[in-house]
């Protein structure tokens, strides 16, 4: 992780679970982290309760689902801050229930945050990288839905698992555009994660399945950025000990 210190990472959904696992992670590695949320406040609060070693966090209002405040964000990066190099593309969201019990409006919310709000940041940034000739990497935030669709018990995902076949898909299509240059794409497909995602913690332990910690995703960010440039992870799964694979 030296060569990364005091370079730039931008975080999405860094107000909670994963994503401000991650920003802690960056920013005691030495990075400086640039949040992206809806919720500025709540991800300053939390950052100041946290800590964050020898980085610097920066929080910014921003609907990664709206393209133009994505342009916004970025551009406030650029002129204050710098070049960023490393891209977290983490937030998402699920409403639960089947396509007969959800709506067009929930979907499209579903498929503007999840797959066209990562797609947004990631040609932004890469944008930036190719001007600078900055070494970059942009990792995806995917799931193990987005390999194959699951059910668990009778907890339906309608768009959920199709947003993440895409992001499987983009970051592919990413890593071939890339191809020779100096960034990289990885994607992580992780199992459940304890997150806010499903709406409250009550919701996941209902499924009594065994439970990734959002810490065990920013541990394995780490060592992905840590690793010499001439690696690419491609695909990275992780799975908590006894989660059904079939």
């Amino acid at each position: 992780m030296e060569r990364w210190v005091g370079k730039i990472a931008v975080v999405t959904g860094a107000a909670g679970g994963i994503g401000l696992s991650l920003a802690r992670a960056l920013s005691e590695n030495g990075m400086i982290v640039v949040g992206l949320d809806k919720k500025k406040q709540e991800m300053l609060d939390e950052i100041k309760n946290l800590g964050i070693g020898k980085g610097k966090f920066y929080a910014l209002s921003c609907d990664v689902s709206d393209e133009d405040s994505v342009t916004e964000a970025f551009g406030w990066i650029k002129k204050n801050l710098g070049v960023v190099q490393v891209l977290l593309n983490n937030a998402g969201c699920m409403v639960l229930g089947g396509f007969a019990d959800t709506t067009p409006e929930i979907w499209r919310n579903i498929l503007d945050v999840n797959l066209m709000g990562s797609i947004h940041c990631a040609t932004t940034a890469i944008k930036m990288m190719r001007e600078a000739n900055l070494e970059g990497h942009v990792i995806n935030m995917n799931s193990i839905a987005g390999h194959r669709i699951y059910l668990h018990k009778n907890l339906y995902y309608n768009i959920y698992g199709v947003t993440k076949h895409g992001i499987t898909g983009f970051t592919e299509t990413l890593q071939r555009e890339l191809m020779g240059q100096n960034i990289r794409v990885t994607s992580i497909s992780p199992g459940i994660v304890r997150t806010g995602i499903m709406g409250t913690g009550e919701d996941m332990s209902t499924l009594n399945v065994p439970i990734l910690e959002p810490k065990d995703i920013a541990d394995s960010v780490i060592y992905i950025l840590g690793t010499p440039q001439r690696v690419q992870i491609v695909e990275l799964t992780i799975r908590p000990l006894g989660e059904d694979a079939s």
